[in-house]
């Protein structure tokens, strides 16, 4: 054999070993696929050429050289259907779709306290940019429900009427439900300020966006900003961004909670997060199943929901509060009943207290906490009974009182009630700024019992 023989045939044995071994890395390697946008009705967009499972993103590429990402969330006969993540300036027929092959995760950190995010994470406040170093899974990781530490220790949210008739557990998940304007955010705001949590994660889901500002300088300001971390999605923002900052927001205190810290999220409103899916759904093609709300909405709505509560094996804990917005002060709004099927209480507003100038605008009567009778004392669960009944036959003989119709020493329970009715307001009665703990709270109400105590009123 000549030299230039043998060196070619050197050269092809080391060529064929290099392939040999580097061969099965080539063929695990995913090949990176591109498709082309061919239909956008709505907020929905539909790409072919390309593959990608549910929930994964993909990255658009607008023919300006600009991109957004977009999230799958549907196929058929071979087409994905996308949502936007952000706004559909610049993109034409035929963009190119660009699948990213990564999961939706969230970077989460100590860097995020006392700052102000968007849905996909982005900083909108005026500080620097973050860096975080651990991430958690956007729509969480299920718990065994038997694996929970179970709520056994009352929590103090610094207002009075909540404390004393309607005490709150560490790891509960409560609804504040209310009409529009009748205080919700305000008494969010007091909660947020006054309760005692090691860190405090507010979602502003699809609320005004002058609110958000408004909520961060005047009800949080700089003191309760330390220890909180706001993630702000508002009306304006694409459904898909108001759906990702409620997980986004749960996923951040899945995290502080996982370092074995007591978080308070507070989110508002879960009535926003259902009407950003319904725009989802609806737009993919769902059927409305019940007031335009797709089927979807309601296997969400306890999916985020349970995703807060105690940890495992002594942990942390998330006490979440959501707010409802009760549209037309409807009760029976399927929102409102869903969620009230899913929460361990709920905390009613009512526009009639609210009118009479009582703040905040709590019903007493109407209200519950699931979980109150296995966190605090046998004596003021009875006394807290005691009070919400008689204001209870209050309210429900208003109109004859008011009216003169009813004539005193009719009814023994009525005279008592009538004469009870003015320190109960005041009880419940509280300033924004003002804090009660939850020691003066029982101190309180244990004085307001004994007032009453067989006196037939004051």
């Amino acid at each position: 054999m000549s030299d230039a023989a043998r060196l070619y045939s050197d050269r092809s044995r080391r060529l064929a070993d290099r392939l040999a071994r580097v061969g099965p890395a080539i063929s695990r390697a995913p090949l990176q696929e591109e498709g082309s946008l061919v239909r956008m009705i709505g907020i929905k967009l539909e790409a072919v050429g390309c593959q990608a499972p549910i929930g994964s993103r993909c990255r658009i590429v607008a023919g300006d050289g600009n991109s957004l990402e977009a999230e799958v969330v549907g196929f058929s006969d071979g087409s994905l259907f996308l949502m936007p993540e952000g706004h559909l300036r610049g993109v034409q027929l035929g963009a190119r779709v660009v699948p990213m092959h990564t999961g939706s995760t969230v970077a989460v950190d100590e860097q995020l306290l006392g700052r102000v995010i968007d849905g996909a994470g982005n900083v909108i406040d005026r500080g620097p940019s973050l860096r975080c170093m651990h991430h958690m899974p956007l729509r969480g990781n299920s718990i065994n429900p038997l694996h929970r530490s179970p709520i056994r220790e009352p929590l103090d949210v610094g207002v009075r009427a909540i404390n004393a008739l309607l005490t709150i557990g560490r790891g509960q998940r409560l609804g504040l439900f209310a009409g529009s304007g009748v205080g919700k955010s305000t008494l969010l705001g007091m909660m947020t300020r006054h309760t005692d949590a090691d860190v405090i994660v507010v979602a502003l889901v699809g609320e005004r966006g002058r609110e958000v500002r408004e909520f961060v300088e005047n009800i949080l300001g700089e003191a309760g900003l330390a220890r909180a971390i706001v993630v702000a999605t508002p009306a304006d923002d694409s459904p898909l961004m108001r759906v990702h900052g409620a997980w986004r927001a749960t996923a951040i205190a899945e995290f502080f909670r996982a370092r074995g810290q007591h978080v308070l999220l507070l989110m508002d409103s879960l009535t926003r997060f259902a009407q950003a899916q319904r725009e989802i759904g609806l737009a993919v093609g769902e059927p409305p199943v019940s007031k335009g709300y797709p089927p979807s909405v309601f296997s969400l709505l306890p999916t985020l929901v349970e995703r807060a509560g105690n940890g495992t094996g002594g942990s942390g804990s998330i006490t979440a509060i959501y707010t409802v917005l009760v549209e037309g002060d409807d009760h029976n709004d399927p929102v409102a009943d869903a969620s009230r099927a899913i929460l361990d209480g709920h905390i009613v507003l009512s526009r009639e207290v609210a009118d009479s100038g009582l703040f905040p605008a709590i019903d007493v009567d109407s209200s519950i906490s699931r979980s109150m009778q296995n966190i605090v004392g046998r004596e003021q669960m009875s006394r807290a009974r005691e009070l919400k009944g008689i204001y209870a036959t209050y309210q429900q003989n208003r109109d004859l009182i008011s009216i003169g119709a009813y004539q005193k020493g009719s009814d023994e329970s009525i005279d008592r009630a009538i004469g009870a009715a003015p320190h109960i307001r005041r009880f419940i009665a509280q300033e924004q700024s003002q804090k009660v703990s939850m020691d003066s709270s029982l101190a309180q109400l244990e004085v307001l019992s004994d007032l009453f105590d067989g006196t037939g009123g004051a």
